[in-house]
């Protein structure tokens, strides 16, 4: 565990159709917290570095390419309906595979690009609960096809050594446990009062599990 004036980097891993609630309830957590943590950095990656198209329009610039990707303390792959192109995405794939699965977490339809790395296998994991878009069926349940004996569970949170988070705002909530991974429970307390979220985190908790299967 950090002390607040150490250092720590977070990636952001994005590609063409994230969702950008994903990129806000990740990059506007980190973005706060700085406050608090003044060594904190956060590092935007795609597979190429430059502009990326979002879901509903909007773009951001990536940083790093996954090629001059810099090592993180954790890497979060947001999720959004561009997850369909990147779970057959032999780059995608091919970089996840390439860090500690530990310092691995996801938010949202993230969850399906790991479990198509074959980095969730064997593993507890949680994504979006719920059908939207006309999709067939819910990404928690292809979750446990695109994963090899993946468990597939409703949770806001789920730390089995790989973090994965719950769908859409639960990004919020998945930023600030790996925040207290990072530097403590007593740190992720207060980001959470800093961004007015401590209610909210604490009655997510009270409705879904947050699930330690490490």
């Amino acid at each position: 565990m950090k002390d607040r004036s150490a250092s720590a980097k977070v990636g952001v891993v994005i590609y063409d159709g994230v969702e950008p609630i994903d990129i806000g309830g990740t990059v506007g957590v980190l973005s706060m917290a700085t406050r608090l943590l003044p060594g904190l950095e956060t590092a935007i990656v795609a597979e190429e570095s430059g502009p990326v198209r979002l879901a509903g329009g909007l773009t951001v610039i990536a940083q790093h390419g996954f090629a001059q990707a810099p090592l993180c303390d954790v890497v979060i792959v947001c999720g959004g309906p561009g997850w369909r192109e990147q779970v057959v995405s032999p780059a995608m794939l091919d970089y996840l595979r390439t860090n500690d699965p530990h310092r691995l977490a996801s938010v949202c339809t993230g969850a399906l690009i790991l479990a198509a790395a074959g980095l969730l296998d064997g593993r507890t994991a949680t994504t979006r609960r719920t059908a939207v878009d006309g999709e067939t069926d819910a990404p928690i349940v292809l979750l446990s096809r695109y994963g090899k004996n993946t468990n597939a569970v409703g949770a806001v949170v789920v730390d089995a050594g790989i973090v994965t988070g719950g769908g859409v705002s639960l990004a919020i909530d998945t930023t600030l446990y790996l925040l207290g991974r990072i530097y403590g429970d007593d740190t992720r307390d207060d980001v959470a009062r800093i961004i007015e979220y401590d209610r909210a985190y604490a009655a997510n908790q009270a409705a879904l599990p947050l699930i330690r299967a490490t």
